[in-house]
């Protein structure tokens, strides 16, 4: 129960963990049990059912926690797929940013390669089911606005581009980098990561000198 002094405090279990706990450990376990349903038998016959017996849960349990296989999806790749998080410092330049980020990038391949291949089929069969594809529409969008917005927390001067745009090249960038360090590694040494960024944050030119 919750205290009152602090109405928006988790409620706990009577062994003292919070039930947000369990909601999330159950949560996991449902992922889990997909990933590996997903593995052996791919997208197309993996359905929630399947998954909660799976977990060795109720369907009540899965459908708790997604809606519908979409939404299943969608969290599979942001568990195992995670957005990079580059620690950039306030008020940090430009230049300072996209080294947070090379770095940042670089170190999201240890944690990616693993699932790479199921990264690639769930984006293969996503290309083949508009529903999904729809809502990967609209969470990839939804990080766009984010990013821009945080773009424009720095000196447009330093901008290469519109925010708007930046961050759709950054996304592209980042996806591009750790798929191929993945697949080619001597190819893709740490260096190629720091220039491919530092190259977004060196000083403007103008239009006609870029196409010289």
């Amino acid at each position: 129960m919750a205290s009152e002094k602090n109405p928006g405090a988790k409620s706990s279990s009577r062994r003292g963990k919070p039930k947000g706990d369990k909601r999330e450990r159950t949560r996991a376990a449902l992922l889990e049990a997909a990933r590996a349903l997903i593995r052996e038998k791919g997208h197309e016959k993996a359905t929630l059912e399947e998954v909660a017996r799976r977990a060795g849960m109720t369907t009540g349990a899965i459908y708790g926690n997604f809606k519908n296989r979409d939404e299943l999806f969608i969290a599979l790749g942001q568990k195992y797929w995670a957005p990079i998080a580059p620690k950039v410092a306030p008020g940090a330049t430009l230049a300072e940013a996209m080294h947070a980020i090379a770095k940042a990038t670089l170190a999201a391949v240890h944690d990616r390669t693993p699932v790479a291949v199921g990264r690639l089929t769930g984006l293969a069969y996503a290309l083949t089911n508009s529903e999904l594809r729809a809502r990967v529409h609209e969470v990839t969008k939804d990080s766009y606005e984010f990013g821009a917005e945080w773009l424009r927390t720095f000196d447009a001067s330093e901008l290469p581009m519109p925010p708007d745009v930046l961050v759709r090249v950054l996304h592209a960038l980042i996806e591009g980098l750790v798929l191929q360090r993945i697949l080619t590694p001597e190819l893709f040494p740490d260096a190629v990561f720091y220039e491919a960024f530092a190259a977004l944050a060196r000083e403007r030119r103008q239009p006609m000198e870029r196409l010289r």
